[in-house]
């Protein structure tokens, strides 16, 4: 059940996280899934023209974190506890970065989701990432 919509999920983020904007701005969003956009930019490059490992680690985080939202709410403390992202290819410089996330399991207490980073225009992926999430006990 998705609780919270594009406007609010984009006001909250915009609210809670304003620094996340420097890791891409939210697309879409729907039932346990998000997808962000990163537009590339020089600050995004490491030497050789690729696109950094951090960067799409911070892209990668915070579409989890949107897709973690849109099904549990505004919780502004749920935190990663893992996140692991394979690199599958070279990302291009001269595209923007999408990153779809979806949620695999959200119980109680801890979120799992994953995401696929690709170069816009692109078929094949360029990064690959699980993340766990920490969900705060709610309390009354």
């Amino acid at each position: 059940m998705q609780v919270m919509q594009f406007n609010e999920l984009e006001q909250f983020l915009k609210d809670h996280f304003p620094q996340g904007e420097q890791f891409g701005q939210l697309e879409e969003v729907g039932d346990g899934w998000a997808v962000m956009r990163l537009s590339v930019g020089d600050d995004h490059l490491r030497p050789g023209g690729t696109v950094s490992g951090p960067t799409m680690m911070g892209l990668s985080d915070v579409a989890v974190y949107a897709a973690l939202l849109s099904r549990i709410g505004p919780v502004p403390l749920a935190v990663t506890t893992n996140l692991n992202i394979n690199f599958l290819r070279k990302p291009r410089p001269d595209a923007d970065l999408m990153a779809h996330a979806e949620m695999l399991k959200v119980g109680k207490r801890l979120g799992i989701g994953e995401v696929a980073v690709y170069s816009e225009g692109d078929d094949e992926p360029v990064a690959h990432a699980t993340m766990t999430y920490s969900i705060p006990e709610r309390r009354a």
